[in-house]
């Protein structure tokens, strides 16, 4: 725990769902949260969170898909702190339609660009200021990065470009002191899915999966998994025994793989 302690921690995606309980879980651990995320409302409600439970917080409005809002972010981080130590790439989008009933291909584009290139933007921007501090960056990818999934052709997509970002720049930063960390979880209790993009572009707003306890990881648990992963500074958490065993299959039956994979969306709708 005492790692985090005096640190400054940039979290994006820090107003709802796993970001806002891993700044709060970071605050309880005596870590400086700088809060990133698009609604100053909300996270004005995460900065209180953070600051209840013990740590010191600012929150920065910031779509991190303008690359000029990225590097105003960090300005501020380093302004507040000093510098940065962990940066927690987790802001993200989802969708939720088979590729061939979607009517907006701007769909695809969106999800590159918050997904992927907005962990690209903010990594960019933060950079010196981790290798100054020898720190940490983080990327809160998916399952889905690492296997296809049904209906989420462009959310794959965009997190298989998370990944293969990642693992290429961990090999550049060999040597500088500053380790990358993918964590890759599968469904969690959260909203991401109510919120994906259906079709036509628009937020469902309803998920289309059945969400019932013992479907899903519980929110505190994956936290904590990733709070692990943080202070042992891991290269890679694949989460839930599926998601391990699933990484074999695609290795040694792939066509297996799609089966289950298929099966498993399926059951899972409504």
């Amino acid at each position: 725990m005492r790692a985090m302690q005096g640190k400054c921690v940039v979290v994006t995606g820090a107003s709802m769902g796993i970001g806002e309980e891993l700044s709060v879980a970071l605050a309880a651990r005596g870590a400086n949260l700088v809060l990133a995320a698009r609604s100053e409302e909300a996270l004005q409600r995460v900065k209180q969170r953070c600051e209840a439970a013990g740590g010191k917080a600012v929150a920065v409005a910031t779509d991190v898909g303008d690359p000029e809002a990225c590097r105003r972010m960090v300005e501020k981080a380093v302004e507040a702190f000093g510098g940065v130590d962990v940066l927690v790439n987790n802001a993200g989008i989802s969708m939720d339609a088979k590729f061939e009933d979607v009517t907006d291909l701007g769909i695809f584009e969106r999800l590159m660009r918050i997904n992927y290139l907005g962990a690209v933007y903010c990594t960019h921007a933060a950079l010196p200021y981790l290798k100054a501090r020898r720190g940490l960056l983080v990327a809160i990818s998916s399952l889905t990065g690492k296997t296809g999934v049904p209906t989420r052709t462009g959310y794959a997509a965009s997190k298989h470009a998370m990944h293969g970002f990642f693992d290429s720049l961990r090999v550049e930063l060999m040597g500088t002191g500053v380790d990358v960390t993918v964590v890759c979880p599968g469904f969690v209790s959260t909203n991401v899915r109510a919120n994906a993009l259906g079709k036509d572009g628009k937020p469902l707003q309803v998920s289309a999966h059945d969400e019932s306890e013992g479907n899903n990881m519980d929110v505190a648990t994956c936290v904590a998994i990733i709070l692990r992963a943080m202070d042992q500074r891991e290269r890679e958490v694949v989460m839930t025994t599926k998601g391990k065993v699933g990484q074999y299959l695609k290795l040694f039956t792939p066509g297996l793989l799609d089966r289950i994979v298929f099966k498993t969306i399926q059951d899972r709708r409504r």
